[in-house]
């Protein structure tokens, strides 16, 4: 007789994902990687995307493509769609077409989202950097800023349109606008007749008092300077109270708060990450807790508290410094 084989799901095919399929891939398993889209996506470049830098197969490729070798190993079952929620006791996946998968083991490396501190309603007029799709939206939305101001008749108005607002000064907010003023300064100079697109401003705000926060403070000064050499206005301790269609609204200060308006059609989101929605159906049905910024904590081996059979890598989970797992955890 032919011994069952144990049945692994990985969901979301990122690096954490498609590094755990090539190693298990080798050992006799069933395994079933599961992603929303077909293509695996090198998020780091995504504001190249979003600023004509780069085409999208510059940073994507497919991930029937990707897994080619391992897929002849006969293991392999790749599907793509969305898993809508996660029944640990039950060890079952349920599927956007509301099919669904058992499993025997389970690593849910589905990244990361925005998070608007509680202010969904900005996410209409400040879009987030996370997929391709919204780097071609806000590719869109950037070019189209620059026809808008080609045709605009009134001043304040125009001006309004050759502003963009980046929020967050962290990797992609820093990389984002700069390279937005260096497209304005020299991809678009000699490219339309009635404005001149090197006058456009490009302003970065970050709430806390430096920018790249998580680096060495000698390391955020440098940026700052090198953002403010190629004409990026740097704004730190500037608090967002408000985003709109007519621009963002923001404080300054700690005693006497200033209340400072910043006229732009063009915002970007860049300041908060949250961890996957899954992590609210893994904790609801596996009794996991979250952190604050709803990732799921783990053991130091990265397994769910509990339920062995179950890992959480990746953007959505959260272990402890300290603990021996921390470094692998954020390596993915």
């Amino acid at each position: 007789m032919t011994a069952v084989r144990p049945r692994v799901g990985v969901i979301g095919c990122g690096f954490g994902g498609l590094a755990a399929v090539r190693a298990l891939s080798k050992m006799p398993l069933e395994i079933t990687p599961i992603d929303r889209t077909n293509h695996h996506l090198f998020q780091l470049l995504l504001y190249q995307v979003a600023t004509a830098g780069l085409s999208a197969p510059a940073i994507s490729a497919p991930i029937r493509h990707t897994l080619r070798r391992a897929m002849q190993r006969g293991n392999l079952t790749i599907l793509q769609a969305e898993v809508t929620a996660i029944d640990v006791p039950s060890t079952r996946i349920t599927l956007d077409d509301g099919s669904w998968l058992e499993f025997d083991h389970l690593i849910v490396a589905p990244g990361a989202t925005h998070s608007y501190f509680g202010h969904d309603d900005w996410a209409a007029f400040a879009p987030g950097l996370k997929t391709l799709a919204d780097a071609f939206a806000i590719r869109a939305k950037v070019i189209g800023a620059f026809e808008h101001a080609e045709r605009c008749e009134d001043a304040a108005e125009r001006e309004a349109w050759l502003s963009f607002v980046v929020i967050g000064a962290g990797p992609t907010g820093v990389e984002m606008a700069g390279t937005m003023k260096e497209m304005a300064e020299h991809t678009l100079k000699d490219e339309f007749r009635r404005i001149d697109t090197r006058r456009a401003r490009v302003i970065l705000i970050e709430g806390a008092d430096r920018v790249f926060g998580s680096f060495v403070p000698q390391l955020s000064e440098r940026a700052r300077e090198q953002l403010t050499r190629i004409g990026v206005e740097v704004r730190t301790g500037c608090r967002v109270t408000g985003i709109d269609a007519g621009g963002v609204t923001c404080e300054l200060g700690e005693g006497a708060i200033t209340t400072l308006r910043l006229p732009s059609h063009t915002v970007i989101w860049a300041a908060g990450v949250a961890g996957s929605a899954l992590g609210k159906s893994i904790a609801a049905t596996g009794g996991a807790a979250l952190d604050r910024a709803g990732r799921v904590m783990v053991q130091p081996d990265l397994s769910l508290p509990g339920h062995p059979n179950i890992a959480m890598i990746g953007d959505s989970a959260a272990c402890r410094p300290g603990c021996s797992g921390y470094s692998r955890t954020s390596t993915f």
